[in-house]
């Protein structure tokens, strides 16, 4: 009977402590996950940024005039680009 509850006690320790590392591990789950939405948002800043600050070095190099051949294309490129998204949103507005 002794041999008994000693093994009972031995499994509801091991319980116990399966239940606490459970419940470590859910926290270190929600602060991981936590983290990572935060570098998420982080990067989406991040690129949002570089986006601007290369728009920005476009507009520098057009009005400065020391554009290279390749350079002109790609910025003809994207402000055809622009015109075309202008053009959709006056057919939608005018619609």
């Amino acid at each position: 009977m002794q041999e008994l509850q000693t093994n009972i006690k031995r499994v509801n320790d091991k319980l116990q402590r399966l239940l606490r590392l459970y419940q470590q591990l859910l926290k270190d789950n929600q602060r991981q996950s936590k983290l990572i939405k935060e570098l998420e948002n982080t990067s989406e800043k991040q690129a949002q940024t570089i986006a601007v600050l290369q728009q920005q070095n476009e507009i520098l190099k057009v009005s400065s005039g020391n554009m290279s051949a390749e350079d002109k294309k790609a910025f003809e490129k994207h402000i055809n680009q622009y015109l075309r998204e202008i053009d959709k949103c006056i057919g939608l507005l005018s619609e």
